[in-house]
């Protein structure tokens, strides 16, 4: 059975934060975005390429998804994020897509949970997830996550969308973890038995 990773970028308070700019997320009023390319260290790229390599398939919430298609799909030739991740199999969760951004993607309309399980069983590389607040709440809520690779860094800032929810409860296991010269800390790990 393949694993579905979650990959994210958190604060040391648990806020979640793509690697965009200040103004990239401002739900609910939230104002201190900017933080990880601020902190940006080239640890962290490798960290995101190695873990490309395990994966063929991306599954993402819609509005990743839609930030993703657009740094990536018309990106130049040479760029190593768009090489890594254009011939990847997409799947993005949404009932409004009608046609689809970036190439090899696949819209899950309805009963997300039986087409994660669904992919889950097919044969191939393991699943990767970043980002998709939502889509990552109910993956957790229902135990589908096998993995977790977190990108902590050095900050807190208070308020802002959860990488984990309230209703999840699972126990991982510590797998790798890698101190950063700029405080940056990235874990990995694995879902302890079910």
């Amino acid at each position: 059975m393949r694993k579905l990773v979650v990959s994210e970028f958190v604060t040391l308070d648990g806020v979640m934060q793509a690697p965009g700019g200040k103004d990239e997320d401002l739900d609910g009023g939230f104002a201190h975005g900017g933080w990880v390319p601020e902190l940006w260290h080239d640890g962290v790229g490798e960290s995101f390429f190695a873990l490309v390599q395990r994966v063929d398939t991306l599954l993402l919430g819609r509005r990743t998804y839609d930030g993703h298609a657009g740094a990536f799909e018309n990106a130049p030739a040479d760029d190593p994020f768009a090489q890594a991740l254009n011939g990847l199999k997409k799947y993005v969760v949404s009932r409004t897509i009608i046609e689809p951004a970036w190439r090899n993607t696949t819209v899950i309309r309805d009963d997300v949970v039986g087409a994660v399980r669904a992919l889950k069983s097919q044969e191939g590389k393991d699943i990767l997830t970043d980002g998709s607040s939502q889509l990552v709440h109910a993956l957790l809520a229902q135990d589908l996550v096998d993995e977790l690779h977190l990108v902590t860094f050095p900050v807190i800032v208070g308020a802002g969308k959860r990488v984990f929810p309230e209703v999840a409860h699972a126990t991982f296991a510590l797998d790798q973890v890698r101190a950063l010269s700029n405080g940056v800390v990235i874990s990995h790990y694995t879902r302890s038995a079910r």
